[in-house]
Order: structure tokens, then sequence, then C-alpha cells
């Protein structure tokens, strides 16, 4: 397909030969102008897919990113009608060629849909000949589950580029809120959405800055409001709306003024409303829980404590999966471990040991009513040296084992 001559190249051949034919995964090559080189799309649909990509914006945003000086990594790109591309770069050439996975929708569209959706715009739109063309190939679109579509971004990613990015530097693009249909969710799912929410929430209350695990778990359970309409954008955007609304209440729960919390998810909601990408919607969402979080944490923070001290105190917070030494938080805030010890049990009113324990407790609190993780994978989670201790520990804090935790508060 690709006539270039790097060894990244001809991986993406072998790539392609991989990939079953049936998913209907396309892989696109453009030069940094924007000039189309090649595609694996059928000869059929390589127009109209092409003229998709340009006249949607994506070819646009595509360039754009090729112009950022960030680290290269695979990026999504939505539309205002449902239909996705992910875009990323060849190291070797550095960006002077661009790589576009797609289109797919996460949802099979319909025509009528799809054309109210066009017609709905037509100073963006207003190509007659083209509208028809696409409503006409409806059927021939690719329809991808997202975390199938990510996955197979990843790994043509990870092959032009020589790299090893897992899921995570996809869904932290703002890929969480995707949109995908995988039938019917039963009581039992429904149960840990609610579960799932209700973990975010309470992260929001106590400002708690090492959110990312828990956000990543709820969205991986749900995507936004069920309830199926003919906009895919209009979709995401009520479950925005509806998620800032809960953000917004549980922040105020916390301490966050009324005023400040009011005004903030105000905003964060018309832009929302204003919005006209689906990938700016899905990053406009992860924005605005982290902007809430950060301001709880800060607003939280114990004025009596010196700077050191809740420097070590965010550290702690940003750290609990890992096993977190004395000498570690004393380097952090050049100090000696003898002297921070005594500074923090006098600021704190605890140890760094047990303010460290209780910390990791609290987060194992979540990850209990959130998840199915076992006792012993909570554990590991949280770097503590074997499943026995961690029960220890839990015991002595919250006078009971995790599992009869667990079984209380219903998650079991």
């Amino acid at each position: 397909m690709y006539e270039g001559i790097t060894h990244a190249e001809q991986n993406l051949l072998f790539l392609e030969s991989l990939i079953p034919s049936g998913e209907q995964l396309y892989i696109w090559c453009y030069d940094a102008s924007g000039k189309y080189i090649a595609s694996s799309c059928p000869e059929q649909m390589r127009s109209v897919f092409d003229r998709a990509f340009r006249i949607l914006g994506g070819l646009q945003k595509a360039m754009n990113l090729s112009d950022e000086t960030e680290e290269n990594q695979p990026r999504l790109i939505g539309t205002s009608i449902g239909m996705q591309w992910a875009v990323t770069f060849e190291a070797e050439r550095k960006r002077d060629l661009i790589f576009v996975i797609g289109p797919v929708f996460y949802a099979a569209p319909r025509e009528n849909d799809l054309r109210s959706a066009l017609l709905a715009e037509p100073s963006v739109f207003g190509n007659a000949a083209w509208i028809q063309e696409m409503c006409g190939s409806v059927p021939l679109f690719p329809v991808m589950n997202y975390s199938v579509f990510a996955r197979y971004v990843l790994m043509v990613h990870n092959t032009l580029t020589g790299s090893q990015l897992g899921l995570d530097a996809l869904k932290g693009r703002g890929t969480e809120q995707a949109l995908r249909q995988d039938g019917a969710v039963g009581e039992r799912n429904r149960i840990r959405v609610y579960q799932a929410e209700q973990a975010l929430l309470q992260m929001v209350r106590a400002g708690d800055i090492n959110y990312q695990g828990a956000f990543r778990n709820s969205m991986s359970l749900s995507f936004g409001v069920p309830v199926q309409g003919r906009d895919p954008l209009r979709q995401m955007k009520t479950s925005i709306i509806v998620f800032t609304t809960l953000v917004c209440r549980a922040a105020m729960e916390g301490g966050l003024s009324p005023e400040t919390a009011y005004a903030l998810g105000d905003s964060y909601i018309q832009t929302a409303e204003d919005s006209r990408d689906s990938g700016e919607l899905t990053a406009l969402a992860h924005a605005m829980y982290h902007d809430f979080i950060y301001r709880v944490h800060h607003m939280r923070s114990n004025p009596n404590y010196s700077h050191a001290v809740q420097k070590c105190c965010d550290y702690i917070e940003l750290s609990l999966d890992r096993r977190i030494r004395i000498s570690d938080l004393a380097a952090l805030v050049g100090y000696t471990d003898y002297y921070l010890t005594e500074k923090f049990k006098k600021e704190t009113g605890k140890s760094i040991s047990s303010y460290i324990r209780d910390a990791k407790i609290a987060r194992a609190k979540v990850i209990l009513q959130s998840t199915d993780l076992s006792v012993a994978e909570i554990s590991d989670r949280l770097a503590f040296n074997t499943p026995n201790y961690f029960i220890h520990c839990f015991r002595s804090v919250e006078g009971c084992t995790p599992a009869q935790y667990r079984k209380r508060e219903g998650a079991g």
C-alpha cells in the first residue's frame, strides 16, 4: 500500500494483514500539507470517507496536531455526526506523515438521522451531492465497539513508533466517554454503575486528586445516559450535562461555595452545549471533573499545615499505588527524616506511617465499593506487603475485614 521506505511503514503493511477484513478498519496516510498518499480502504468507499474526513474538519485537526510539539501519542478526532477517527504520526519521519485510522461509528447510524444532522448545518455541509452520497453509503459505514477500536489504534501507533503504549495513552486524551452499544444493561451492571458513580462523587467531595483509576473504571462501566436518540452529539451533550450537574452538587457538599460551583458548572455546561465536536466533548468531561476535584482539594487543604507538610500529603495521595518511604518524603521537601517525622506528627496529629496507612485504607474502601477486584488484587494495587497485612491494616482502621466491608456496603 505505502510506497515509503521506512521500516515502520513496512510494519504497518504487516499489521494490516493481521486485522480481520470483517473489522473494516482502514488506515490512511496523508502528508503534512494534507495531501492524500494512500489508504487500505476499498476503492468504492475511499472517495466518500476521504471527503468526509476533509469536510467534517478531521484533516485540518490532524494537520494542526502535526504542528504540536508535545509527545507523540494517538489522538481521537470526533465529529458532530458521531463519525470517529484516530490520528498518529511516525516518529522516524518527525510527523512528515499523518496516519489516520478509521472512520468508525460506535453505534450504527440511521440514514434519516444522518441526513437531518448534515442538513442542520448548511453553511458547513452545504454540498448536496456529498450529503446524498454520504447518506446513501450508510449501510457500508464501519461500526466498531470503542474498546476494540482503541486496541487497534494502539496496535497501529506502537507499530509505527516502536512504543509500548497501553490503552491509558488513548483514554488519557479524553476518550473515556466514547459512545458504545454493548446491549442491554442487566440489574447487576446497573448496581455496579451506581456504585462507581458514587465513588466518583465521593472523590469530588473529598477533593481526592488521585482519582484517575476510579474515573477510568466508572467510564468503562457506563458511557453516559443510555437513552438512544437521533443525534449522537446530542446524547453526548446530555450525558456531560448530567455528569456536570452531579459533580457540581458533590463539590458543594465537599465545601465549595455555591457561588463558585454554580458558576463553574454553568460555564462547562454552556461550553458543552456550544460544541460541535465529539472529541472536544469527551475531553471536556475529564477537564471538568479535574477542575472541580482540584478546587475542592485546594479549599480543603488544611491552612494550619506548612507548605512542606501539605506537599507531603499531596505526594502521598498521588502515590497510593507504591511503597512510600519517609526518606522519599524528606528528600521531596529538603528535610532530614527525623525533622520531617517530628514536624509531620506535630501538624497532622498522626505519624507519617499512620497517615499513609489511613490514606490507603480510604482508597481501598472506594475500590471495594466500585469494583469486583479481589482482596489480593487490591492489596497489590495499593502496594501492601501481603494480602494478610492489608487485611490487618484494614481491620485496625475499620473494625472489619475488607470482605466484610464490601458485603456490608452491598458491593459484593
